[in-house]
């Protein structure tokens, strides 16, 4: 497995040296795992997505306002983030 060389501020440092149970490369694997995951779903097509989510779901997509839509959007991406980038390290 290829290495990389991560540079962080001394404070972070002093902090991550309190809990030397945290395995920290695993930490850090998983956050760019999980931040790739979120950029690649990101990068997928809309109509890629629209067909994969059914043409019931498009049809309540073009009914709905864009001022809902993008509310919603916003609360799904925060939220997914969230979920993503507080996940437990094992």
């Amino acid at each position: 497995m290829p290495n990389i060389t991560l540079s962080i501020p001394p404070e972070v440092y002093r902090k991550m040296e309190e809990h030397p149970e945290i395995k920290w490369s695993e930490v850090a694997r998983r956050a760019i795992v999980e931040y790739l995951a979120k950029i690649e779903a990101e990068e997928l097509e809309s109509e890629e997505l629209l067909s994969l989510l059914g043409e019931k779901f498009r049809k309540e997509l073009q009914e709905m306002p864009v001022e809902k839509y993008e509310k919603a959007l916003k609360e799904t991406r925060d939220g997914e983030w969230k979920r993503l980038s507080t996940t437990p390290a094992s």
